[in-house]
């Protein structure tokens, strides 16, 4: 079915398209189980304060603020037969340090509508949305805290206690929605972002929000076919946009599929250089061998105006009704951008399969070395994720680090924080969780960035299993 057929079926009879979809998901069957709502993946049925945190080494006392993921825990049971990995309800997980000592663990679900009604509460404040509960990232922008959620859903604000407070589209500019995964210019101390609404298929935007926290910039791109566009990248001149074949799809949608997105063949894959300053018109489309891309680690420009991006790559993605992410392959590539030519070169850095790649942040946009990745099962695992290590690149040596964390430990995505403001670009710690498989517990490991595959600087233990999630980040607090 065509884009031009499906954005009429949307404008003239939405309700009943989605009246099918609704029916079609609450009676769907499925002999197969969900490997997203059983064993690590399953869901945590209540929120929990803990203040008594057992610490094992030296927590660095320059550590002062809250280590917070986001990521999918579906409030009530989902039909097992419909429900995917990306559709959860959110859920943050933090910890708090402070002054060498741990203060405190608590998870939150990031309040819906249907959640405020089922607690009793009164309903959050600010605009409804296409998803109502952002289970994919939280941040820190203008000051504010945010989880975050891409297709249409908009930015809820929470407080660093991790209660929920107000959803906002920042007075109205982005009343159709923000991104995942919005990138912070070091130099300029803006944010930039690529935002999509699964409603609007043609359409795309890039989005700048000042220091202060306020939208300057919401300038529109024309696309086809409703691509997924999950992340972006930054560079001096350039935003990066990726234009790849996982795109919306109607019958998805109608047989009850809760993210109906899937590999589209027929779309033709490519990479925009934006100009920061100009019009949509004004991008700068490369071909690209047919690929996807959930996350770059992070690009700059060469001398010779060639751009130069990292970032894990897979062959394929959402090729059938999968539960969650699968694709054939998965390596870790540098991506050569040719703006003149219009082409993109990919080069393969390391064929392991990885992924949620993450560089000193103080780099973004700019040459750097160093890039650490989740490594995930050689042979695929039905819940994507599962494997114990992580590895850190080096780019300029072209050499590849390993911590592993042994038998049993599953971590997630890490993310780097500088020990000092003048500190060298491996020079800081490395902040995730990992789950115990065996014990049903977790922990918050700090590593040394420098004595990578050495053991954790401090390990903070928390009681409960902390699910497998998407993002997280460092933000500093007084």
């Amino acid at each position: 079915m065509s884009s031009l057929v499906e954005a009429a079926i949307r404008g003239a009879v939405t309700k009943g398209i989605m009246g099918v979809a609704h029916f079609n998901r609450a009676h769907r069957k499925s002999s197969k189980q969900n490997p997203y709502l059983t064993g690590i993946h399953t869901p945590l049925t209540e929120e929990h304060t803990v203040t008594d945190l057992k610490v094992t080494g030296t927590i660095p006392a320059g550590l002062n603020g809250l280590y917070l993921r986001n990521g999918p825990n579906p409030f009530e049971a989902p039909n097992p037969a419909t429900h995917h990995w990306f559709s959860g309800d959110g859920m943050l997980h933090g910890v708090r340090l402070q002054n060498g000592e741990a203060l405190w663990y608590r998870n939150r679900w990031v309040r819906s509508p249907a959640i405020n009604a089922a607690l009793g509460e009164p309903r959050t404040p600010g605009p409804r949305s296409s998803f109502e509960s952002p289970n994919t990232n939280v941040v820190a922008v203008g000051g504010r805290i945010w989880a975050l959620v891409e297709a249409g859903g908009l930015p809820v604000e929470v407080s660093d206690l991790l209660e929920t407070r107000a959803r906002s589209d920042f007075e109205g500019l982005l009343s159709k929605g923000f991104t995942a995964h919005p990138h912070l210019d070091p130099l300029t101390g803006e944010t930039h972002a690529i935002c999509y609404n699964a409603t609007d298929p043609a359409t795309i935007w890039h989005t700048v929000i000042t220091k202060d926290g306020a939208v300057r910039r919401h300038e529109p791109i024309t696309v086809q076919d409703g691509p997924s566009i999950h992340d972006c990248m930054i560079t001096q001149n350039y935003i990066i946009m990726m234009d790849l074949p996982v795109t919306f799809s109607m019958p998805a949608l109608i047989a009850g599929d809760t993210f109906p997105y899937r590999w589209n063949p027929k779309h033709a894959a490519r990479i925009g250089l934006l100009p920061r300053e100009g019009r949509g018109d004004e991008i700068i489309w490369c071909s690209v061998e047919p690929c996807y891309i959930f996350h770059p680690a992070n690009a700059f420009e060469t001398d010779d105006g060639k751009v130069i991006m990292d970032a894990c790559v897979h062959t394929d993605m959402f090729a059938d009704g999968h539960f969650g992410p699968n694709s054939s392959r998965t390596a870790f590539e540098s991506l050569e951008i040719d703006p003149i030519a219009r082409r993109v070169t990919r080069t393969v850095i390391d064929t392991s399969p990885q992924e949620f790649p993450r560089p000193d942040e103080r780099r973004l946009g700019q040459p750097y070395r160093y890039a650490y990745t989740l490594a995930l099962p050689a042979d695929g695992d039905p819940g994507f994720v599962g494997d114990p290590r992580l590895f850190k690149h080096d780019l300029g040596a072209r050499t590849r680090e390993v911590h592993d964390f042994g038998e049993g430990c599953m971590p997630g995505e890490f993310v780097f924080v500088a020990a000092h403001a003048d500190a060298g670009e491996d020079e800081g710690w490395l902040i995730g969780y990992v789950v115990n498989t065996a014990g049903g517990t977790s922990d918050l490991v700090i590593l040394d960035a420098r004595n990578f595959t050495g053991p954790p600087v401090a390990t903070i233990a928390i009681p409960n299993r902390i699910p497998p999630g998407f993002h997280g980040n460092w933000i500093a607090l007084p």
